[in-house]
C-alpha cells in the first residue's frame, strides 16, 4: 500500500509540472474611496487545454469571472462559470471582454498597489492547478495596455 501511495503522489505532481500555465500583464484597475468593485486583467497561456475555472483574491469578499457582450446594441456584462485556454494560445482578459470582477472590496485600491490573485485552472483531465499571480494596480486614468510580467 505504501508504494501505492508514493506512486499516486509522484504522478500527481508530474501532472501539476506538465500543466504550466503562464500570466503576463496582470493588472487591477485602481479604485477610489467607498468604490466596492473593480475588474482585473491578464493574458494567460496554458501549455495543455484547460479552463480558469476560479479566482480569488484577499482585496475582495467575492471575485467572479465575468464576459461583456453586446446585445442588440447594448453592451451587458454578465459572470461565466469559466474561461477556455486553449493549449499554447495566449488568451486575454481585458476590459470589453472577459475578466476578472473583484467585488465587496475590502479597501481602495491605490495606485502602483500590488493585489494577490489565485488562479484555479481546470485541466481535461479535471486536475486542479493553483497559480498566485501579483497584479499591480494602475490608476483610473492609466492605458489598458502593457504593464508588469510575472509569469510561472
Amino acid at each position: 500500500m505504501p508504494r501505492f501511495l508514493l506512486a499516486s503522489i509522484l504522478c500527481a505532481i508530474c501532472g501539476v509540472a506538465a500543466a504550466q500555465v503562464t500570466v503576463k500583464d496582470a493588472w487591477v484597475r485602481g479604485t477610489v474611496a467607498q468604490q466596492k468593485a473593480t475588474g482585473a486583467f491578464m493574458q494567460i497561456t496554458a501549455k495543455t487545454a484547460g479552463r480558469l475555472v476560479e479566482v480569488r483574491s484577499p482585496v475582495a469578499g467575492v471575485s467572479e469571472l465575468h464576459e461583456m457582450s453586446m446585445h442588440n446594441d447594448i453592451m451587458r456584462m454578465r459572470a461565466v462559470t469559466g474561461v477556455d485556454l486553449p493549449a499554447g494560445s495566449a488568451v486575454e482578459l481585458r476590459p470589453g471582454g472577459f475578466h476578472v470582477m473583484l467585488m465587496e472590496l475590502k479597501k481602495e485600491i491605490a495606485d502602483g498597489q500590488k493585489v494577490p490573485l489565485t488562479l484555479v485552472i481546470e485541466h481535461a483531465d479535471k486536475t486542479r492547478e493553483v497559480v498566485e499571480v501579483e497584479a499591480v494596480a494602475r490608476g483610473l486614468g492609466a492605458p489598458a495596455g502593457g504593464g508588469m510580467h510575472h509569469g510561472h
